[in-house]
């Protein structure tokens, strides 16, 4: 299994140095890593050139993460593409792990592992609803997202088949991608945690936008003009964009916000229009 790690970054040299450490300091080593810095104006490129010269650097105008893992991912040499967030952490035998485990199961191309959180710096456990699990997950993957980047190793060929990510959403672009895999591959889970996942701090994209709703009604309304979903697939993806739906525009009737009325009310329309 060669592998390259793709690491989108922006304004985040306070982390970068752990991100980068966990990688190189892995036990089975990384084949290539990729940095895509987003338009910084720290100082990460001057970190990455000083402390990291392994390191192959992509310099690009500020335009999001998805845009920024997508030229990694165009970039990457390898045949296997692992990501990692540039505010979290690889434990140090992630890639040993994954790379054992797939012996077992060679015909699976998409890999994920639990995880441990941390919030503020305290140790805190998951909720049920982000529980992890493996196999064919497309029906838990539609409430929320339930596979986190940096845990995931992905066989390039399923990109090529499924794409990238969808560059149009500013948030939920994770969920998006998980929707339109998981719906036609199996996934192979690692119960064992091997990433550190930081959370709590200002810059994380759930604080910057509210009502993330919004983009997963978007991603599912997508996801519905695929001709790959099954029947009971599209049954499952109508219902929870309808519930959703529901709760995104009572909260906008509740709170007056007519641009999320203006925009979603037609879509709710449409879906309940159609046939059960």
């Amino acid at each position: 299994m060669q592998l390259s790690v793709i690491i989108p970054t922006y304004n985040r040299a306070h982390t970068l140095t752990r991100a980068l450490t966990s990688v190189v300091n892995q036990t089975s080593i990384v084949d290539e890593i990729i940095v895509v810095d987003d338009g910084s104006t720290d100082h990460s490129v001057e970190l990455i050139q000083n402390n990291f010269p392994q390191v192959t650097l992509i310099q690009q105008p500020n335009r999001g993460v998805s845009p920024a893992r997508n030229v990694g991912i165009e970039k990457a040499r390898h045949e296997w593409i692992a990501l990692l967030d540039s505010d979290d952490e690889w434990l140090p035998n992630k890639l040993e792990v994954i790379r054992q485990t797939h012996l077992t199961q060679p015909q699976l191309r998409i890999i994920h592992s639990n995880e441990i959180w941390m919030r503020n710096g305290v140790r805190v456990n998951a909720m049920n609803k982000h529980q992890k699990s493996g196999g064919w997950i497309f029906q838990q993957c539609l409430p929320l997202c339930v596979i986190s980047p940096s845990a995931v190793v992905i066989h390039k060929s399923i990109l090529d088949q499924i794409g990238l990510f969808d560059e149009s959403l500013p948030a939920c672009e994770d969920y998006d991608l998980w929707l339109r895999l998981c719906h036609r591959f199996e996934v192979l889970y690692i119960e064992q945690p091997l990433i550190i996942k930081y959370g709590g701090h200002d810059d994380q994209l759930s604080r910057q936008f509210w009502g993330m709703d919004r983009f997963r009604i978007r991603a599912l309304h997508h996801l519905l003009q695929l001709d790959t979903l099954k029947q009971e697939q599209q049954q499952l993806t109508r219902k929870m964009l309808k519930k959703k739906l529901r709760i995104l525009l009572k909260g906008a009737q509740k709170h007056s916000n007519q641009k999320i009325i203006d925009e979603f009310q037609p879509l709710m329309t449409y879906y309940e229009s159609l046939p059960c």
